[in-house]
């Protein structure tokens, strides 16, 4: 697309990457980035750092956890931990219904409604950032806690705050609403592989371990993160998405000499107080404040914090992670957005590389369906619906289908024709009078809604119960429904099968899909249903 005039958010755009995407961004003349940090020192100090180079771009500062609820985002994470309401919140949103009202109370949805990017370019390292609020250290102390007495429900909460996968899913969710929403065109994510694309011998570690079990968290965090946004690609409405994964230490922001910072503070120099005997040395303190703080040469390697010249060296030492600069991820990102092939995107490496249907399994499937079809005949009976693939929404229509071919004698042009008034008195007796019908139907776990909206007819399970939506909800999600006005949808969605029927045929070109079962104008509930989600439900596959 088209950079110049273009809104752009930049998540982690003071960080190393965030700053190389912004100057190479520049030159293409966007109306504004935003550049969003966590902390309100880091944006405003990106945005510094850019504005000499920003000729007409508006720089906007925005800062803020982007995983928790918009009102926390400035929340210190010890305190989302530790306070009551504050943790409420977070775990209400994780672990609550997804929804417009979830997007919009979060703080990466907040975000992108208050900016409406055309362009948004993700720079956080997510998966750190959840991998490294350390499951494994939570599970021992909810295991001592339990061991001692029992894990109190403070424990316990605190310890769903630290589950990776539904912050990544809410996460994910979010982000891809909230752009859907306000039309966002591109979605780019700058990943990470966990490893700088070693392997699990990887020197370089966080823990004891070789590798630690928090680094392949991370690394397991980063795939599940890519094949979200491999399945966001495919969905009908989304930007966009695309995402570079670097697999080689990123290096460097820039090198200096003086005070060294961890974490934006200094490093305290300390001094043993003397030697201690092995067996109590670890037991006390044994050292001294000198009141002076570390210093040297440094290399800034941005989030990976300040390298001594020997690290980076032996870092990126040719056959050890070796490393990439920032402005080539920059180059890559941008090329990417123009819809020049970088060669790095990993989602259209899936899309290239994953095995989808084939024409093949098309023939067969033909084969399979007639093969069914004929033992249904040989043997008397129309199964319908088992409710072992799902949703329930899936057998109700599949026996609201069934009925409704039974009362058209089959034909679409028929059922097209139906009264709904009509159906609803046959459709009742049928179901009274057919008890291999109603039993199927009732065996699986769906309730038969009556005509009169008010009585209903179940089984031993119900796999939709009766919700605060009311009998129309749940009818919706999981019930037969026999009454009048269900009945005059379906009169409405055959005769939008039968109209895209009617318009132009092969003769017209390859523009329309056609099956067998459309072409013989035959209801078969199985291609209704398929129907239904592909085009009501807007469940469409949009790749192959």
């Amino acid at each position: 697309m088209d950079i110049k005039g273009s809104r752009i958010l930049i998540l982690g755009g003071s960080g190393l990457v965030g700053l190389a995407v912004a100057r190479e961004l520049f030159p293409h003349r966007p109306a504004a980035l935003v550049i969003a940090a966590l902390s309100e020192g880091e944006a405003r100090e990106g945005v510094e750092v850019l504005r000499p180079d920003a000729g007409a771009t508006e720089l906007v500062a925005e800062w803020g956890n982007l995983f928790v609820p918009a009102a926390l985002k400035d929340t210190p994470r010890e305190a989302l931990v530790n306070d009551p309401g504050a943790r409420g919140q977070v775990l209400d949103g994780l672990y609550g219904p997804l929804g417009g009202e979830a997007v919009r109370a979060n703080a990466m949805g907040d975000l992108i409604f208050r900016h409406r990017p055309e362009i948004v370019i993700d720079c956080v390292n997510t998966a750190t950032g959840f991998a490294y609020q350390n499951v494994f250290q939570s599970v021992a102390g909810l295991r001592e806690a339990a061991r001692s007495g029992g894990a109190d429900a403070e424990r316990v909460e605190q310890h769903l705050l630290t589950l990776y996968l539904p912050n990544l899913i809410h996460h994910v969710y979010v982000a891809l609403q909230a752009m859907m929403e306000v039309g966002t065109r591109v979605y780019l994510k700058v990943g990470t592989a966990g490893t700088g694309g070693m392997g699990l011998n990887i020197p370089f570690t966080h823990s004891e371990n070789r590798p630690s079990r928090q680094l392949l968290a991370k690394s397991a965090v980063a795939g599940a993160h890519t094949l979200l946004l491999y399945l966001m690609a495919r969905t009908p409405g989304a930007p966009a998405v695309k995402e570079i994964k670097p697999t080689a230490a990123i290096s460097w922001k820039r090198i200096g000499s003086g005070e060294v910072m961890r974490g934006r503070r200094p490093i305290p120099r300390v001094d043993a107080a003397g030697p201690l005997a092995l067996d109590a040395a670890f037991g006390a303190e044994g050292w001294k404040e000198t009141g002076t703080t570390l210093d040297g040469v440094f290399l800034d390697a941005g989030e990976n914090g300040l390298f001594s010249p020997g690290e980076f060296e032996a870092l990126t030492a040719l056959g050890l992670m070796e490393f990439i600069t920032p402005e080539e991820i920059a180059r890559d990102v941008v090329w990417e957005i123009e819809g020049r092939p970088s060669g790095h995107d990993v989602v259209a490496a899936l899309d290239a590389s994953t095995s989808g249907p084939t024409y093949r399994a098309g023939v067969l499937r033909t084969a399979a369906l007639a093969h069914m079809d004929a033992l249904e005949e040989e043997s008397g009976t129309h199964a319908v619906a088992y409710e072992m693939l799902g949703p329930p929404r899936l057998a109700k229509l599949l026996f609201e289908g069934e009925i409704l071919r039974r009362l058209a004698g089959g034909s679409l042009d028929s059922a097209a024709a139906l009264d709904p008034a009509d159906v609803v008195e046959r459709a009742a007796r049928l179901i009274d009078e057919d008890a291999d019908l109603r039993t199927r139907i009732l065996s699986i776990g769906l309730p038969i809604l009556l005509a009169d909206g008010a009585r209903v007819l179940r089984g031993r399970d119900v796999k939709v119960g009766l919700d605060e939506g009311g009998a129309d909800s749940a009818a919706r999600r999981g019930w037969v429904d026999l009454r009048a006005e269900n009945w005059a949808v379906w009169v409405r969605r055959v005769g939008e099968v039968l109209r895209r029927l009617d318009g132009p045929g092969a003769e017209g070109g390859s523009r329309w899909d056609m099956e067998p079962w459309q072409r013989e104008r035959r209801i078969r509930p199985g291609a209704l249903a398929a129907w239904i989600f592909r085009f009501e439900d807007e469940g469409e596959r949009i790749k192959r």
